[in-house]
């Protein structure tokens, strides 16, 4: 049985070729899944435009699938049934969801949450799961909505834009931060209370402590952004960290910690145990489910996913973009 695939070769780096497989070409993993849908990430742009990801070749990237089960050897899952599977070692160097079929090891896989749809999951996809983590981890370090205003920088990225909304439903007074002048109308019917540069939230001045402005903030961006948001946290505020599109360098001293009791924490979506992933899926299919899922995605095929990860890149593409197979 033959099957469409997005691969990516050593020969053909930065440029993946849609490909005819064969089922038998799947060898690792004890579920087979029918992928109704995957998603783009600033990492599987990095994977295939970049090439610094990609562990393995051939390799289908796509770090995120969601789809039905076709057989499984696994007691746990069954045929027909809906599940999803993201992160781990999918799409870097485990064949990923840019194909129309994909066996994966069960312990990556989780039945899909009663309140969401296929489609939606992978609106949501790794960034929402970034996002819930992020929000789940604040809270559980104090932050709370009466506590005051929460800063996403990145904010028309996947998970900057799905944090705002998230937030936003929470009661959170959210402020974005982005340079996408086009944008701010859409970050406000997100959600989003403020709207401010990204200049306003990068370190420019090297200064160890200022003024505290945020209770929290969720950050996919790092680098200079993140060195000033250390330095502007609230006493007792906490910052969630996720990415690195600004850098993975960041300058600060130990005084805004000693001083103030900030919290800097680190969000891994990629390996964090199946207990807190599941946690973080049950909470986007019922109180952190966005009310604007469909409005904030753009829906593509295999044919559209070199141009796709292209504007990834350069930084050009707005909100959630997910691949219909």
């Amino acid at each position: 049985m033959t099957f469409n695939a997005f691969v990516l070769r050593k020969e053909t780096l930065l440029e993946g070729q849609i490909e005819q497989w064969d089922l038998e070409e799947l060898v690792e993993g004890n579920v087979l899944i029918k992928v109704a849908y995957s998603s783009v990430n600033y990492k599987d742009a990095m994977v295939v435009k970049q090439g610094n990801l990609a562990e393995t070749s051939p390799l289908i990237p796509g770090i995120d699938l969601a789809g039905t089960v076709v057989h499984s050897k696994d007691n746990r899952f069954s045929e027909g049934q809906k599940v999803i599977a993201t992160s781990y070692k999918i799409g870097t160097s485990h064949h990923g969801g840019y194909a129309e079929y994909a066996r994966i090891p069960a312990e990556w896989v989780i039945p899909l949450p009663e309140g969401l749809t296929l489609k939606e999951s992978m609106i949501l996809g790794t960034a929402g799961l970034t996002a819930a983590l992020s929000i789940t981890k604040l809270e559980q370090n104090g932050l709370e909505p009466a506590g005051g205003k929460v800063v996403v920088p990145g904010a028309t990225g996947g998970v900057g834009s799905l944090s705002v909304e998230l937030l936003a439903k929470r009661g959170y007074h959210v402020v974005a931060g982005t340079n996408k002048v086009e944008a701010h109308d859409w970050l406000k019917q997100l959600g989003a209370s403020e709207i401010v540069t990204r200049e306003e939230l990068e370190e420019s001045e090297k200064l160890s402590i200022r003024q505290g402005e945020w209770a929290g903030a969720i950050d996919a961006v790092g680098g200079k952004t993140t060195s000033y948001l250390l330095t502007t946290l609230k006493r007792g505020g906490s910052i969630a960290s996720s990415g690195l599109t600004g850098g993975v360098e960041v300058e600060t001293t130990v005084l805004p910690f000693i001083g103030r009791g900030i919290n800097w924490l680190g969000i891994d979506s990629v390996t964090c145990p199946m207990k807190e992933r599941a946690h973080a899926w049950y909470r986007l299919a019922t109180d952190l489910k966005p009310s604007f899922l469909e409005e904030t995605v753009n829906e593509i095929t295999l044919t559209q996913l070199n141009d796709v990860l292209t504007n990834v890149v350069k930084g050009s593409v707005k909100g959630r973009t997910i691949v219909q197979l």
